[in-house]
């Protein structure tokens, strides 16, 4: 280790006072110096701690409610100033300024008030100037002073009391995290202040490292996951199995999203992002063997989500068939057990249930950014679908062509999904024309597509996709409409007495 660089001198200015006590007896038993603010040199002087209030060494009060008491010559000077520069401490010394070795800051907590919904005025009055500026200064000057930036940090901290001082290597990756600390600090101010009605302007985000992966897509790409912003996949908690992979967490997420698009019990199976099955049931565990039944071939090696608890009926079933991911809210007593038994499947809960808002996507030199595709348009609603083709719809048909409907969303465009007795049966993905994706969808289904429902993630440009459909026996489809030739794919549903809605949604995935 490199010399160490005493610590003589602090200066304390804390907003979360946890731990306060615990360093403050630590730094005055080791004989330092400290000099302290407001609330936190009383919470010290009440404990018996010697302290001397920042206000008293620089001859100016606390004003304005607190807003100013830092920023002064004497405190800035004593943080700046290089201590390996004789010009600089010649500077300071004929000013009867003396330099510090240790600045400990922690900050209003500006994202947790506007957070808890506060008020404009309230939100303006947590946001910290003094304690960034402390912070930047002590980052900007690490050569000489440690600066301490998160309560995480006192640990380190107290070590370096115990053992003398702190290494160079150590203050110089304590200055970084204030430097980060104090970037992601503004970014939170300037997203709020910048906040309107439409997409952003300007905006950021802090990313956060949670883990290197072993590789990315594929063995030659290095990958990392990383947190921030809403949560989502990445807040899981893995209980068994071995380490997630780049691919484990796009396939998870793809099955965790559609799950979430049902209120009915759900379960999905996904392999590349895609669902090979997707299913509403009463329970959890007929969820799951109605979706393992639309294609069990695929499912192999897949990634299974549940919107509802793993039940041991569920459990049970999965435990049979080679899975690579299983995630869900919770898990019923004993199922973890009986999917532990494989001893590489992944066993993930997740507790968060919200949909992120917004969506970002990467492009060469920027990303795009857009609404997530919710199902939540006008036009998502069956009351606000349109009619266009066969005899009246019951009950029972709507129900099975809004599960249709709201299943295809999560499969790659272009898309068709049969669908039965609230099942996927057959589902075409990621072609590069429609009448492909119907062909196979229809393939898929095999002899379940006579008398199945279909949905189309957008409008059929031509007649020819829908005839597929019609030939093979679906009895009813929704598909957004908007087609220029939407008569020519009317008229064929009508000769065939095919019942058919428009949506004037649709839900085109591209990623």
């Amino acid at each position: 280790m490199s010399e160490l660089k005493a610590i003589r001198r602090a200066l304390v200015s804390v907003y979360d006072k946890v731990r306060l006590l615990e360093i403050g007896k630590a730094l005055s038993e080791a004989g330092v110096e400290i000099l302290s603010t407001g609330s936190t040199a009383a919470h010290l002087i009440d404990a018996g701690i010697l302290v001397t209030e920042v206000s008293t060494y620089t001859g100016f009060p606390e004003i304005m409610g607190g807003r100013v008491k830092t920023l002064h010559p004497r405190v800035h000077s004593g943080i700046l100033a290089d201590q390996n520069n004789p010009d600089h401490m010649s500077a300071i010394a004929a000013l009867d300024i003396a330099p510090f070795d240790v600045v400990i800051i922690s900050l209003y907590p500006f994202a947790a008030t506007i957070a808890s919904g506060a008020n404009f005025n309230e939100s303006i009055e947590q946001i910290d100037i003094g304690g960034p500026s402390l912070l930047r200064g002590a980052a900007k000057n690490h050569s000489s002073v440690a600066v301490i930036s998160q309560i995480s940090q006192y640990d380190l901290l107290l070590e370096a009391i115990r053992v003398g001082g702190f290494s160079l290597a150590q203050r110089k990756q304590l200055a970084l995290e204030s430097f980060r600390t104090t970037a992601q600090y503004d970014l939170a101010i300037a997203t709020w202040l910048g906040k309107s009605d439409g997409l952003p302007d300007w905006f950021g985000q802090i990313w956060q490292r949670e883990s290197s992966l072993r590789y990315g897509e594929n063995p030659h790409q290095q990958a990392a996951i990383y947190s921030g912003g809403a949560a989502g996949i990445v807040n899981a908690v893995q209980s068994h199995g071995k380490e997630m992979s780049f691919n484990n967490y796009t396939d998870a997420d793809a099955a965790w999203r559609a799950v979430l698009d049902h209120a009915d019990p759900c379960v999905a199976i996904v392999k590349h992002a895609n669902p090979c099955g997707i299913a509403i049931a009463s329970d959890i565990a007929t969820a799951h063997k109605k979706a393992l039944e639309c294609d069990p071939l695929s499912a192999f090696g897949g990634v299974v989500a549940a919107n509802r608890q793993v039940s041991i009926a569920m459990a049970t079933q999965l435990s049979e068939i080679f899975t690579e991911v299983v995630i869900a809210p919770s898990y019923e007593a004993g199922a973890v057990e009986i999917l532990s038994k494989k001893p590489s499947i992944r066993i993930l809960h997740s507790v968060t249930t919200n949909i992120a808002r917004t969506e970002l996507r990467p492009v060469s030199g920027g990303v795009l950014l857009q609404d997530m595709d919710l199902i939540d348009a006008p036009g998502d609603s069956p009351s606000n679908w349109k009619q266009v083709s066969g005899q009246r719809a019951d009950a029972k048909t709507m129900k099975e062509l809004e599960f249709a409907w709201r299943s295809v969303r999560a499969v790659k465009s272009n898309a068709i999904l049969l669908s039965s007795d609230g099942a996927s049966v057959g589902i075409g993905m990621g072609q590069v024309n429609r009448v492909d994706s119907a062909r196979l969808a229809v393939a898929r289904a095999g002899d379940r597509v006579s008398g199945s429902v279909a949905a189309s993630d957008a409008f059929f440009p031509f007649s020819d996709g829908l005839q597929i459909l019609i030939d093979a026996g679906v009895r009813a489809i929704v598909q957004p409409g908007g087609s220029m030739r939407d008569d020519e794919v009317i008229a064929a549903a009508q000769v065939a007495g095919v019942i058919m809605f428009f949506t004037g949604t649709r839900h085109f995935s591209h990623a």
